[in-house]
């Protein structure tokens, strides 16, 4: 499968994980708090910042009930309709151009999710790296179609799509001309439970499509995180926050500062951590080995001496002979006077 670049990034195996920062609605409407979370965002380590770029009125009617209001009483945004959660949720477009001019100042890379055509236009005129395409937009053919005809590389969370959508969706965006595609694993709940995350499709998922695979993680915490990298995931996606006591649409379910540098920190070591089928010791070890058990010498013997359970031990280090020749040595004859604490070897026997 191919290496993806983003800015001036591989993503792939042999490459530390992607890290993304999901900014989503987390700036509260604030052009200064959007800009800091930019910066904090920095600190922790994260490569890139995601933005998502739509209205309330590209994504959804102004439609205050039935099926365009929000009553599952599990939802984070009961109570609202559709209209007004984007309404609060969306980052206003004319905040895209400082978001990303400090981006870059900081050497963080930027792009956003478009949620229809003229967002797609829009974030052209920005020149993006990259497009992500989020789970609930994975069967929007149109959309992907127009993404991929950029011709630059595509990130697609996989939430829900079955494999047949996902066939269909893959299909398109090769049709269109693009190549570097990323999938996301991502279970799209609000927050998501790891008992509902399954991390085992990311495997599947790579040697599916031939493709480059990651999450999209809505869990608290980062060992799902981290279990994916395991897993062969190369991007991680978080949705991010200053703190979550702010509050804010996707607040609950988001990474404060702290818990994003740990991930960063930890993803890279469990990708380290793989390396490769491995058997014997590592150039590393080499120092180690003396530290084995094998065969000494136990007490101050003479010529002509029997080796016997009591004088011929299996101790540490590990310089004499190897423990599974005890049995075959006890009983035989040492040839000259040793010491005790001398390695066992076949030129004292006889």
């Amino acid at each position: 499968m191919n290496t993806v670049t983003i800015g001036d990034r591989p993503i792939g195996p042999h490459y530390p994980p992607f890290i993304i920062a999901e900014m989503s609605g987390n700036h509260n409407q604030s052009l200064e708090r959007a800009l800091e979370i930019v910066e904090v965002a920095a600190k922790t380590g994260a490569h890139a910042i995601k933005l998502q770029t739509y209205t309330a009125d590209t994504i959804t009617l102004d439609v205050s009930d039935g099926e365009f209001f929000i009553d599952n009483p599990n939802s984070l945004w009961k109570g609202s309709s559709l209209h007004q959660l984007y309404q609060q949720a969306y980052t206003p477009w004319e905040w895209h151009l400082p978001i990303f001019k400090r981006c870059k100042e900081l050497d963080l890379i930027v792009f956003s999710t478009p949620f229809d055509e003229t967002a797609v236009d829009f974030l052209e005129e920005l020149n993006v790296p990259c497009y992500k395409i989020a789970s609930f937009e994975n069967v929007h053919l149109p959309l992907i179609r127009k993404v991929a005809s950029t011709g630059k590389p595509m990130i697609i969370s996989i939430g829900m799509a079955s494999i047949a959508e996902l066939d269909e969706t893959v299909r398109t965006v090769r049709a269109a001309g693009c190549e570097d595609i990323v999938l996301l694993k991502c279970t799209s709940t609000y927050p998501a439970t790891p008992e509902n995350s399954n991390l085992n499709t990311i495997p599947h998922l790579r040697d599916l499509f031939g493709v480059q695979v990651g999450l999209s993680d809505h869990t608290m915490g980062i060992g799902v995180a981290v279990a994916a990298i395991a897993l062969g995931a190369t991007v991680v996606e978080k949705h991010f926050t200053l703190r979550r006591a702010d509050g804010g649409v996707d607040s609950a379910f988001s990474m404060e500062p702290e818990e994003m540098q740990q991930l960063v920190i930890e993803t890279e070591r469990a990708w380290q951590a793989m390396g490769q089928v491995q058997y014997g010791p590592t150039e590393a070890e080499q120092a180690s080995l003396q530290y084995r058990r094998s065969l000494y010498i136990a007490e101050n013997m003479e010529a002509g001496d029997r080796l016997t359970s009591k004088n011929l031990r299996a101790v540490r280090p590990g310089l004499g002979l190897p423990p599974k020749y005890l049995e075959t040595l006890l009983g035989k004859t040492i040839n000259r006077a040793v010491k005790k604490g001398t390695p066992m070897s076949w030129d004292l026997i006889g």
